[in-house]
C-alpha cells in the first residue's frame, strides 16, 4: 500500500531491502535441503552456520560447537516458540524446583505459558510494577528462592518500551541456584546486548522484529546448560529441534543481525529524536495525555501515551482513515475489549488505560510522518471528545 505511515513496529517490521535481496536465492536457486548429504544441500549449510555467525555477533555469543558442546544460537520459529521452549527446559532441567518466577508485564508469550505451568502444580510468583512500569525489586529478592527453577523477565517491554535490569534479575536468580531466561524480542538490535559474560543462560529473539522475515527466531542456550527439545523429531541443530530448517529466513535473520550491528548508534539516535518529537508535539496540542513508562530507561523508538475519557479503538481507526497505522498495546492481544494487562499492572486508570496509543518506530520512518501524525491527531483527539459522554472540559 502507498502512502501508508507505520507506526506499529514492536508487531512487526519491514523486511530491509538488503535483507529481501540477500535471502531470495534460497527459494528458487539454492532451494537445497540444508541437512542434505549431497553438495547442493551442503553449500547451503554453510550458509546457515554463516547466518549463525552473524547472529552471534550482535549478541557477543559463541556460535562454534566446541567442547563436546552444540552453538549457543539455537534457530527457532520464533519469539513464542523460544520462550516456551527455555521455560519447558529449565523445569526439565531442575526438576525438583517446583517454583516460576517472572513478571507482571511479560509478552502472552510468557503469561499464558506460565499460567498453565500453575494449573500442572507449579507455583507461579509475578513480580508486580509502580506506575511508572518499573519493577519492585524487593519483592523479586523476597521470591526468588531455593525452590525457583526459572526466572524469566523480559529485556524490553512491548508496550511502553520500559528496559529492564535483566543482568541484575540474573544474578539474583544465580544465588538461588535458579536458571535465567529473558524475553529480548524487542530488545535485540535496539539496545546492545552483550551475552559474552555469561550472566543470561536462555534469552528470546524474534526475526520479524528487527527487519527481518516472519517464522524464524533464535533461542541463545548458554554453553554448558542443559536443554531438552521442545521439538523432536529430526536431526536438525544438532539434536536439539526437529524440522527442516527455514533456510530463506534463516538467511534473512543473520542479515538482519548484521545490519543491525553496524547501525545500532545511529539508529538509536535518530529513533530518540523521531520519537521525542512526536510525544513534546502531542503534549503540547492535546490536554490531558500522559506518556506512560520509564523516560529514564526505555527503547528509542516506542511511545505509550494515554489519552484521557476516549476510546483507542477509535482513534486508531480515525487515523487509519489517514493511512497512519499504530496500535493499543500487544498485537497479540488486538480484539480485547480490556485495557492491557501492562497498563493495568501499571494502575492507569480506566479512563486513560483505554485510550492508549503505542506508536513503535523504525529506521524507515522519517520526520516528516512524525509531523503529519501532529498535524491530523489533535483533530481527531477533539472530535472524538466532544462526542464522548465522560469528556468534560476542566
Amino acid at each position: 500500500m502507498k502512502n501508508v505511515i507505520y507506526f506499529d513496529n514492536n508487531a512487526t517490521t519491514r523486511v530491509d531491502p538488503e535483507v529481501f535481496e540477500a535471502m531470495k536465492p534460497f527459494f528458487c536457486e539454492r532451494y537445497g535441503n540444508a541437512s542434505s548429504i549431497h553438495s547442493f544441500g551442503g553449500s547451503v549449510m554453510a550458509e546457515v552456520e554463516n547466518a549463525r555467525r552473524q547472529v552471534a555477533e550482535l549478541l557477543k555469543a559463541d556460535f562454534r560447537d566446541k567442547d563436546n558442546c552444540a552453538s549457543e544460537i539455537l534457530f527457532t520459529s520464533g519469539g513464542t516458540e523460544s520462550d516456551n521452549a527455555a521455560l519447558a527446559a529449565a523445569l526439565a532441567a531442575l526438576p525438583e524446583r517446583k517454583k516460576i518466577v517472572t513478571t507482571c508485564v511479560e509478552h502472552p508469550a510468557i503469561l499464558t505459558t506460565v499460567r498453565e505451568y500453575a494449573r500442572a502444580g507449579y507455583e507461579v510468583k509475578l513480580i508486580p510494577v509502580d506506575g511508572s512500569g518499573r519493577l519492585d525489586w524487593n519483592f523479586a529478592e523476597k521470591e526468588i528462592d531455593s525452590n525457583t527453577a526459572i526466572v524469566s523477565c523480559m529485556w524490553a517491554n512491548n508496550e511502553i518500551g520500559n528496559v529492564y535490569d535483566v543482568k541484575r534479575m540474573a544474578r539474583l536468580a544465580h544465588q538461588q541456584g535458579a536458571l535465567f531466561h529473558t524475553d529480548a524480542v524487542q530488545a535485540v538490535g535496539k539496545v546492545p546486548v552483550d551475552l559474552s559474560d555469561g550472566e543470561i543462560d536462555f534469552l528470546s529473539l524474534s526475526g520479524h522484529k528487527l527487519h527481518g522475515a516472519k517464522g524464524i527466531g533464535v533461542l541463545y542456550i548458554r554453553r554448558g546448560v542443559r536443554f531438552k527439545p521442545l521439538i523432536t523429531g529430526g536431526h536438525q541443530e544438532r539434536g536439539r529441534r526437529g524440522g527442516t530448517e527455514n533456510v530463506p529466513a534463516i538467511i534473512a535473520l543473520g542479515k538482519a543481525c548484521e545490519i543491525a550491528r553496524k547501525g545500532m548508534d545511529q539508529e538509536v539516535a535518530a529513533l530518540s529524536a523521531l520519537r521525542d518529537q512526536l510525544e513534546s508535539g502531542i503534549v503540547q496540542a492535546i490536554p490531558r495525555v500522559h506518556v506512560n513508562g520509564d523516560k529514564a530507561s526505555r527503547l528509542p523508538n516506542t511511545s505509550s501515551v494515554s489519552f484521557e475519557c476516549i476510546e483507542g479503538e477509535a482513534i486508531l481507526s480515525m487515523l487509519n482513515c489517514y493511512g497512519i497505522c499504530a496500535s493499543s498495546g500487544s498485537a497479540c492481544t488486538t480484539g480485547s475489549l480490556e485495557p492491557s494487562h501492562v497498563l493495568r499492572a501499571m494502575g492507569v486508570p480506566y479512563t486513560s488505560a483505554h485510550g492508549t496509543i503505542r506508536f513503535s518506530l523504525s529506521k524507515f520512518n522519517t520526520q516528516q510522518e512524525v509531523e503529519k501524525v501532529l498535524e491530523v491527531l489533535p483533530d481527531i483527539i477533539r472530535t472524538l471528545r466532544s462526542i464522548s459522554p465522560f469528556w468534560e472540559e476542566k
